[in-house]
């Protein structure tokens, strides 16, 4: 790729916890990729519409408010309505592995739990894109 790796960092609803969004921000922008953070109290619509705009690789949703069953179907729904195929939609947070695997098999990429290195985050958007991402 001759660009850095895009991703865009969001907060969605009315979670108002963003230390570890930044956090990863912070990492991911260290690890040489360039990073959107839309702040806080964000739309499915308004993350989907910010990732197109900024052309993004990946999005990455920080969720410790227990509505991960409702924002990331809504994201990947969006995602797809806008033909958004080879986007990357990761995140992280409060989520039980049940519910981690079921947004899995709705098309949602790897989750991570609180104690990830943020190494271990990082690889894992970049190999994701390097396999998915036609450039």
């Amino acid at each position: 790729m001759n660009r850095p790796l895009r991703v865009l960092v969001a907060k969605v609803g009315l979670d108002g916890h963003d230390r570890g969004a930044k956090v990863i921000a912070t990492a991911l922008r260290d690890a040489g990729m360039e990073v959107i953070y839309t702040g806080l109290r964000q739309t499915p619509e308004m993350v989907v519409n910010a990732a197109l705009q900024e052309d993004v690789d990946a999005i990455g949703i920080s969720i410790l408010s227990g509505a991960h069953m409702t924002v990331f179907p809504k994201v990947i729904t969006l995602m797809k309505e806008k033909g958004m195929n080879d986007v990357l939609l990761t995140g992280g947070g409060i989520i039980p592995d049940d519910d981690m695997k079921t947004l899995n098999d709705m098309g949602v990429g790897k989750l991570f739990a609180p104690g990830t290195t943020t190494t271990t985050i990082a690889e894992y958007i970049a190999e994701w894109v390097s396999k998915h991402r036609n450039f």
